[in-house]
């Protein structure tokens, strides 16, 4: 079944030398579960294209449909995630996961005890009481996860969530995201610079021109594992082949 439907969106925007067109004719289907990576050159309107599927930004053509509902403005079926964990230093790691609660309104006893068991799933529990400066990078974003899955979204969008991190960090915490996501059946869509990071992560792996920014492809990701991590898929043979199909058509950009 079809979560998300993108259909015939463009986007276009006032400049000094005139107008601009970043989007042209995007159209996309995304299933329930799946993990789609989002890739282009800088600039292409790929953090544009979330902030349109997340209701932020009103394209100036098209539909975006999320589980057959027009999404027209912000909804509570999209959790949204930027490369700063967006942590509030004066909350302790459990107020922190129950803010996007209290800002909906729906800090109930049932979510509560969900955010709790999310803390305690998720090796942060016995940290719910310290404070964001006294924690790690890495951990400061599996907080920022769990905060945003509180809140029980349909959809997760990842804006370069982890480029704040350093290269270890990083993988370390992809590991771990990825396997809260597959464990909670979150549909997932995730821009990124780092091809790397696409592939070992995205079930497929959505290529954008440059802008105008069209669909060039999107690509299958089958490493034809039982048990799937993004630190196993580095190790596989096919991951260069997968790397160096996404650079050719990248490259052709330039």
């Amino acid at each position: 079944m079809d979560i998300l439907k993108v259909v015939n969106i463009e986007q276009k925007y006032q400049a000094e030398n005139g107008e601009i067109t970043a989007l042209k004719e995007i159209s996309f289907t995304v299933k329930k579960g799946e993990f789609i990576s989002i890739v282009g050159p800088s600039g292409c309107g790929k953090s544009t294209l979330l902030s349109i599927i997340s209701g932020i930004l009103k394209p100036t053509n098209g539909e975006v449909y999320v589980s057959g509902e027009r999404v027209d403005g912000i909804t509570s079926h999209i959790g949204y995630m930027l490369q700063k964990d967006n942590l509030l230093d004066w909350r302790t790691i459990y107020k922190n996961v129950l803010l996007g609660l209290e800002i909906r309104n729906t800090k109930t006893q049932e979510n509560m005890e969900r955010a709790e068991n999310l803390l305690k799933t998720y090796g942060l529990y016995e940290f719910r009481d310290k404070y964001p400066s006294q924690l790690s990078g890495g951990m400061r974003q599996r907080v920022a996860l769990i905060r945003t899955l509180a809140i029980s979204p349909d959809i997760l969008l990842l804006d370069e969530a982890f480029s704040a991190l350093d290269y270890q960090t990083r993988l370390s915490v992809t590991d771990d995201v990825f396997r809260i996501l597959k464990q909670e059946q979150v549909t997932t869509l995730m821009v990124t610079h780092d091809i790397p990071e696409s592939i070992s992560m995205g079930d497929k792996i959505m290529i954008l021109s440059e802008r105008p920014a069209v669909i060039k492809e999107i690509l299958e990701i089958d490493f034809e594992m039982e048990t799937r991590t993004p630190l196993t898929c580095r190790k596989s043979p096919k991951f260069s082949q997968y790397f160096n199909h996404i650079w050719r058509e990248l490259s052709g950009n330039e």
